[in-house]
């Protein structure tokens, strides 16, 4: 087949056979294709690292700079129910023939280098964004910072929300040998944003380190919740002016530092990307955040949580407590193998009544016996097991009663896969 004429889900299925595997602790490859193919382009770039809130704070910087009225793109991962989620104009996912033209030239770019299905899928997202420059472009991180594929672009503002324990086999195991490796988007003499409210020290080093401008959480800027709205504060030195009288972030309380942190990198980026604090309060109030504590109304009513770690799991337990509902919680759940399960589990093993489990269609999946041990250890409710997460949902919601609200969490493949069989559509208008 002609590499140019490939459909999307041919071009998929390509990459995922070419996808190199080994370890290369550089970013060489991907800087040598991104080289001919003359990306990135030159646009205003924002890059997000993390290893919570990462999607969310992305989310809030497109709503903020789209009802600024600038042009927005967006790269995130992993996807949900459909691929071109990962690379949005506007707040929307590009189309079919735009991704596969993007493919296309990626490939013939690369010729013999090798690269991995993260590598390959950037590529294609600056290569999209180098055709019709956004105004604005925000990137986020996959894995680490410093090793990244994102991390070949020089940021204007680097975002770094709260770090925890995640992908220690790659990253290190400690908190602060994480937030090095997330540190690497810091930039000499650049501009950065601390987001999470415990940053750990090691970006405070780095960054003075690098000469790098560096506001945190709590030290250079502040929230104050009071009623039914919050309040953001600038630097002590009064030289960039409040934001009082904030919506509520409709993801819930937790969601207010991943606002306030989008919010400190749009005054960071303000001599570039002017935005009038009018435009922030809506902004904050039409973002997008599919599968973070998504509700969809019915009976029972179902919610969609992508928490796949232990700090997500700890915020879940904390929405659920204050909702709980009026009949039992049932929890859908799967994660991946490498995920420190039964520290995570730990935080709802008391609030789910019944639970329904299923390895992944992963390689990196957990099996349904250490799903199961890990659920036992910290919760005496009784577990379903079934073959596929799909089946597992569909056993939840024929024992749920109207009164009951089914949990769907854990990895993204589990509720990706579970919106699918639903025929949910994460950016519907209509969802």
């Amino acid at each position: 087949m002609n590499p140019a004429r490939r459909a999307l889900d041919d071009w998929l299925v390509h990459i995922e056979q070419v996808h190199y595997r080994s370890i290369d602790l550089s970013l060489d490859r991907v800087r040598r294709v991104a080289h001919a193919m003359r990306l990135p382009a030159r646009c205003r770039y924002i890059s997000v690292a993390g290893t919570n809130g990462k999607g969310s704070s992305v989310a809030y910087l497109e709503s903020i700079y789209s009802q600024a009225g600038y042009l927005t793109g967006a790269y995130t991962s992993p996807h949900l129910v459909r691929y071109n989620e990962r690379v949005r104009i506007a707040g929307a996912p590009v189309d079919d023939s735009t991704l596969e033209e993007a493919f296309a030239a990626v490939d013939a770019a690369r010729r013999d280098i090798p690269l991995t299905y993260f590598e390959f899928g950037t590529l294609a997202a600056l290569y999209v964004f180098a055709k019709e420059p956004p105004d604005a472009v925000i990137l986020e991180v996959g894995m680490g910072g410093r090793l990244d594929a994102v991390n070949i672009v020089d940021a204007d503002v680097a975002l770094i929300t709260e770090v925890g324990l995640d992908h220690q086999q790659w990253l290190g195991d400690t908190v602060e040998k994480i937030a090095r490796e997330k540190a690497g988007i810091l930039r000499y003499g650049g501009r950065a944003v601390a987001a999470g409210t415990r940053p750990p020290r090691a970006l405070r080093e780095i960054a003075a380190a690098r000469g790098c401008d560096l506001w945190q959480y709590g030290v250079d800027y502040r929230v104050a919740i009071e009623g039914g709205c919050w309040h953001w504060t600038g630097p002590p030195s009064g030289r960039v002016a409040a934001v009082p009288g904030l919506p509520l972030p409709a993801g819930g309380p937790h969601q207010v530092v991943n606002a306030a942190g989008a919010i400190a990198v749009v005054k960071r980026a303000n001599d570039y990307l002017p935005v009038s604090d009018r435009c922030l309060p809506s902004g904050i109030a039409a973002a997008s955040m599919p599968g973070r504590l998504q509700r969809v109304e019915g009976a029972p009513a179902i919610v969609f949580d992508v928490a796949h770690n232990a700090d997500g799991l700890a915020v879940l337990s904390g929405w659920l407590r204050d909702h709980r509902p009026a009949g039992r919680i049932l929890g859908v759940f799967s994660m991946l193998a490498d995920k420190d399960i039964a520290a995570s589990v730990r935080h709802v093993g008391d609030l789910v009544d019944r639970w329904f489990v299923a390895p992944l269609d992963n390689p990196r999946a957990a099996g349904a016996d250490l799903l199961v041990a890990a659920i036992g250890e910290v919760s005496a409710a009784p577990a379903t097991v079934s073959d596929t997460v799909v089946a597992a949902m569909d056993e939840a919601l024929a024992a749920a009663a109207p009164a009951d609200l089914v949990v769907a969490f854990g990895s993204f493949y589990a509720v990706g896969d579970i919106m699918r069989h639903l025929h949910l559509d994460p950016y519907s208008p209509s969802r």
